[in-house]
């Protein structure tokens, strides 16, 4: 077993995050002692891991900004890696946001806030993030990842953008939307790091991550 990352091992062709809550599953994944299984078919962002991407921005004291939480299944495994940090997990449905909530009451590292991403102006008072995390099947996503940034994220900080091609625009290649959201990054003054195509794990899905 191989540390790759902040509390991210991997042996094989699996990769595991160290269990906060040792003992205790969240969706179902298996456990190898004190760690818990990562799925990559199930979490964009163990899809990015397992895809070889060449830098996790997220640490163990990181404060994330998570816009996109859901029922926390990727959250669960932010919480691992960043066990001294903090995650503010944003889901605009309260409904799918009930585990949400179940999660944050066994990981006090996870903040959930029912609000709606694109009105950032709802969670204010959230401090400054080192890592924006934003997984929002919607069109305008990357504007909406851009706007949070300009609010949230810290000079240097780090966005990460998972992009769902067929979200944005269903008559272009993947490949072409790709670069164009990268290309809106740019022109907003991110610095592209790396774009790492989530393939067979998620379809028509990538995660680009830049700095601010």
């Amino acid at each position: 077993m191989k540390e790759i990352f902040d509390n991210i091992f991997k042996e094989g062709n699996r990769i595991y995050t160290k269990n906060l809550v040792p003992g205790r599953k969240v969706y179902g994944e298996r456990l190898h002692g004190e760690l818990r299984e990562w799925n990559p078919e199930r979490s964009k962002l163990g899809a990015a891991v397992i895809k070889k991407m060449k830098s996790m921005p997220i640490k163990k004291d990181s404060v994330v900004l998570y816009l996109g939480a859901s029922t926390g299944t990727t959250v669960s495994h932010v919480s691992d890696i960043a066990e001294n940090g903090i995650i503010y997990a944003v889901e605009f449905s309260e409904r799918v946001g009930r585990k949400l909530v179940e999660l944050a009451e066994q990981r006090k590292n996870i903040a959930p806030l029912f609000a709606d991403a694109r009105k950032p102006e709802q969670y204010e008072w959230v401090e400054d993030a080192d890592v924006l995390f934003c997984d929002i099947s919607q069109p305008e996503e990357t504007e909406i990842a851009i706007r949070n940034a300009f609010s949230f994220l810290k000079k240097d900080g780090f966005l990460m953008l998972s992009v769902k091609s067929q979200s944005i625009d269903v008559t272009k290649q993947s490949e072409k939307v790709y670069e164009e959201e990268k290309d809106k990054l740019k022109k907003a003054g991110f610095k592209i790091l790396e774009l790492v195509n989530l393939e067979p794990y998620e379809k028509n899905h990538a995660m680009i991550i830049a700095r601010k």
